[in-house]
């Protein structure tokens, strides 16, 4: 029997088995996609820490970090983050990330959004994707086992217990059902409820929360989505905040600057939309930037832009909209990263932790994935020592259900499906939002997730079925939709990315995380304290 296995393969989920391996040699990954098509790569910006003490402090992250999170985060947990900064950056760049460096050789350092220190380390502007080729080099280095194309199909819990995990092979079709002493759960963010209007990974479908709240484990936050306040306009390509952070302006169509460029996300993104509703466009403006210094900080960025519309950053505005880029909600974990069922744990944007809040600061998601997925690696193969191997009952691998799946009519295409689900909810549960619409939204979803249930796939084959990897991710966006809209509803204020026209300030009745459980068949709602 396995020790840990990690579902999973981006940044959380490669240092999540890094640190269990320093533990145990019994560790697995299982991943539906390769670690280079993980959502990890799209943080361009950088990862935050306080290196430069003089002019900096831990203190003063820790401040920033809860007052971006609009005070619904948990003080502590936050302190473990940041306290642990300067230890996360060392290990990265001892496992070898190339982060950009001075003639001296220390780690460059640039502004992000929501602070007004220089606390950002960079590698250019391909941070994420530089991590992730390192952590993956050095887990291959470190004989670390992979499954990759293997899709998380359900839990295996007895007695509220957690045995196993129950695994579709796509390459050949079969299901098969792996055991473990303790599970950590990586599998990202749940973006892609936007589809058409995010910058995440068509595989950022929230497969994690939503086989985990089938199994009763209690998620929180769900209303919480950052809006990225720059996407190319009729892309859903992210320019990075660190455009801002060296100096680009937001300017109207007037070339006008109408907003703090380097004011918290939700703020900037709110600012824009305001004037889109307007039909005004927005653009950003580097004209007045050093080509030479664009070149050197942001050569990926620059190249995007020039292939994708045509644009020379140095001459022309370049026009831009919000998108949906992380999603706040997640898995509610404690600060060692354990769920609400014992030896599951859960890191990275599909966790809640309660360091976020209602908004996340910019350079935060690579600290907290890293940090929290090394402590999710040591606590589970910790924990994993003191569980005498006690196997489930055999349970057969069962793929019935696939094959009923497969003689299912196509009544509706399911990605018609899709797009619907993304356009009304962008319309309803986007950057404004009012009770009205909450309700409307829930209704559409309550039709769509019949026509969903009613409808086939073209594909009949059992062997790397593509077509059914996406029904089944289909299904699992429809269910968080209608949680998110349900924790939408339920909070009748204004706090962080959530904002609602109907009740446009915060409460102190709200000053709490909401979650929500599946109890008995039904979906519980609640608020709690933040603990």
């Amino acid at each position: 029997m396995l020790d840990v296995i990690i579902i999973g393969s981006g940044g959380a989920g490669l240092s999540a088995a890094l640190s269990a391996k320093d533990l145990t040699n019994k560790v697995l990954i299982i991943s539906k996609t390769y670690p280079t098509h993980s959502q990890t790569v799209q943080a361009q910006g950088g990862i935050n820490c306080v290196l430069d003490e003089e002019n900096d402090s831990i203190e003063n992250h820790i401040n920033d970090t809860y007052n971006s999170s609009k005070y619904i985060s948990n003080k502590n947990t936050i302190k473990t983050m940041c306290k642990n900064a300067k230890e996360t950056i060392q290990w990265l760049d001892k496992l070898g990330v190339p982060f950009s460096k001075d003639e001296k050789g220390n780690i460059k350092q640039r502004y992000f959004g929501g602070t007004k220190n220089k606390r950002t380390c960079y590698s250019s502007d391909y941070t994420g994707l530089k991590i992730i080729h390192t952590l993956y080099d050095n887990c291959i280095k470190n004989d670390i086992k992979f499954l990759h194309e293997h899709i998380l199909i359900d839990l295996i819990i007895e007695d509220n217990k957690y045995k196993g995990v129950k695994i579709y092979d796509l390459e050949n079709g079969k299901i098969k059902n792996i055991y473990s002493k303790s599970l950590i759960i990586a599998t990202g963010g749940y973006g892609n409820v936007y589809s058409k209007h995010t910058t995440n990974s068509i595989s950022t479908t929230g497969d994690g929360l939503a086989i985990a709240y089938r199994n009763g484990i209690k998620l929180s936050n769900l209303e919480f989505i950052q809006f990225h306040p720059t996407a190319l306009k009729g892309t859903n390509t992210l320019i990075s905040e660190s455009a801002r952070a060296e100096g680009a302006y937001l300017v109207d169509k007037n070339e006008k600057r109408f907003v703090d460029e380097l004011s918290t996300r939700d703020e900037v993104a709110r600012a824009i939309k305001e004037k889109l509703l307007k039909d005004e466009d927005v653009y950003l403006d580097m004209r007045h930037i050093n080509i030479d210094i664009l070149k050197e900080k942001m050569p990926q960025e620059i190249r995007l832009i020039k292939d994708i519309l045509n644009i020379d950053v140095s001459k022309d505005l370049i026009p831009i909209t919000p998108a949906v880029h992380y999603t706040m909600g997640g898995i509610l974990v404690d600060v060692s990263c354990e769920t609400s069922i014992k030896n599951i744990y859960a890191c990275g944007e599909v966790a809640q932790n309660n360091t976020h809040g209602a908004n996340r600061l910019g350079g935060n998601s690579l600290l907290e994935i890293i940090t929290f997925g090394k402590i999710a690696g040591k606590e589970a193969a910790n924990k994993s020592k003191q569980i005498v191997e006690n196997r489930a009952k055999e349970i057969e691998d069962d793929i019935q259900f696939i094959k009923e799946l497969l003689t299912k009519e196509i009544n509706k295409s399911i990605y018609e499906i899709k797009n619907e689900l993304s356009t009304y909810m962008f319309k309803n549960t986007g950057l404004f939002r009012t009770k009205n619409d909450l309700i409307k939204m829930l209704d559409i979803i309550k039709i769509l997730e019949k026509e969903y249930k009613n409808s086939g796939i073209k594909n009949k084959d059992l062997n790397y079925n593509k077509n059914l990897l996406e029904y089944l991710e289909i299904g699992n966006i429809i269910l968080l939709s209608k949680l998110t809209v349900i924790s939408a509803l339920k909070r009748e204020e204004s706090r962080g990315s959530h904002y609602r026209i109907d009740f446009k300030n915060s409460s102190e009745k709200y000053k709490k995380i909401s979650t929500m459980q599946l109890i008995n068949g039904e979906d519980k709602h609640n608020f709690e304290d933040a603990i």
